[in-house]
């Protein structure tokens, strides 16, 4: 089947829409640990529009967001509104459906973002509806879209994990100097953002030339400098089996896979197996080349330090790009100061095609 097309433009209440952004703020907040199901958010409103209860997804085998939400409502949320990022699903997974948990918590009214693109938990609004539940599909669809339930639509698209590169450079995008040295190019502001990015992030990839040269342990440590409790895989692509048994990434400090993986797309492929589906690409200027001419970079994220070098390698290696004319388009997203740094994100001008979609939530 194909994505359910969104309805025409609902009338929502100031409330709603303010519970939407909340929503979504949840589910932000849940990224990086809910693999393979998606990242939700959802928040319960009184009759009279106020908040009474709001929850995220909880990792694989937990409630998912409108459960939990549900449970802080309490009997509070009976003749109140549930709104939500993704439809709820109609089908019992490592839970049970959540369509039924609405129905039997007496809401009279459910506001859905995204319409749930898969056959496996499709039916939800239905369901609702015929248990003469007012649901509204489609409410602001496309910056749920984009937010937290990127990589899992990905995933369901395209079969693969979403794709962050990450890169920081001086300002004429040098990420080292002549001689290869490289820490710090950025402050330590753009160094704290880093690891609140990996959190976000399932896996954070880099290619072994980065492993040998860096030595980078590629965990998530908190502002105390701690190591913190939940930690992405670490993945280091080494075709040639270079790694040497005494590299940082091996320790105990989080799970490591060694890839010999022969390009990003069987890469990809390999983590998606794992139930990986948002991936921190950290790798050089050669490994990034590879994603970006694949089309496999759904997001950058560029940390610009007001330096000059002059010489050194550059942030990408060789794009095969002859022209200006055929220059990789990107559309700005958000411009953030990291102290004396500055944080660029980023999406490829592209268009994704209609997939047979198949993968649910459990």
């Amino acid at each position: 089947m194909t994505a359910t097309p969104a309805e025409p433009a609902a009338m929502i209440r100031a409330s709603e829409a303010g519970a939407m952004a909340r929503a979504r703020e949840l589910a932000s907040g849940v990224l990086g640990t809910t693999s393979p199901n998606p990242a939700v958010g959802a928040v319960v409103l009184a009759a009279d529009g106020t908040p009474i209860g709001e929850g995220a997804t909880a990792p694989p085998g937990g409630p998912h967001a409108e459960i939990a939400a549900l449970a802080a409502a309490g009997d509070r949320a009976r003749g109140g509104t549930v709104v939500v990022t993704l439809e709820p699903c109609a089908h019992t997974g490592r839970t049970g459906p959540c369509a039924d948990a609405l129905i039997a918590a007496g809401v009279a009214r459910v506001v859905v973002a995204v319409p749930e693109p898969t056959e496996l938990a499709g039916g939800g609004a239905d369901q609702l509806r015929a248990a003469g539940i007012d649901v509204e599909l489609g409410v602001e669809q496309a910056a749920a879209e984009a937010g937290a339930l990127a990589g899992w639509l990905t995933g369901v698209r395209e079969h693969r994990p979403f794709v962050v590169w990450k890169v920081a450079a001086t300002l004429d995008g040098r990420v080292a100097a002549a001689d290869g040295t490289s820490r710090w190019i950025t402050g330590e502001e753009a160094r704290a953002a880093v690891h609140r990015l990996r959190a976000t992030c399932d896996a954070v990839v880099v290619g072994s030339g980065t492993a040998l040269t860096d030595d980078p342990q590629l965990t998530v440590r908190g502002a105390d400098g701690r190591t913190a409790p939940r930690q992405p895989l670490r993945v280091v692509v080494d075709r040639r089996g270079r790694l040497p048994a005494t590299a940082r990434v091996l320790d105990d400090a989080a799970p490591t896979h060694v890839s010999r993986a022969a390009g990003p797309v069987e890469l990809l492929a390999e983590l998606f197996d794992r139930d990986v589906r948002r991936v921190l690409l950290e790798g050089g200027p050669t490994l990034a080349a590879a994603f970006l001419r694949h089309g496999l970079v759904d997001e950058a994220v560029v940390h610009l330090a007001p330096k000059l070098l002059g010489a050194g390698p550059s942030l990408v290696g060789n794009l095969g790009i002859p022209t200006i004319a055929g220059a990789l388009s990107l559309a700005i997203i958000d411009v953030t100061r990291l102290g004396g740094d500055v944080e660029v994100r980023l999406r490829p001008n592209r268009h994704t095609g209609g997939r047979q979609f198949a993968e649910g939530r459990s």
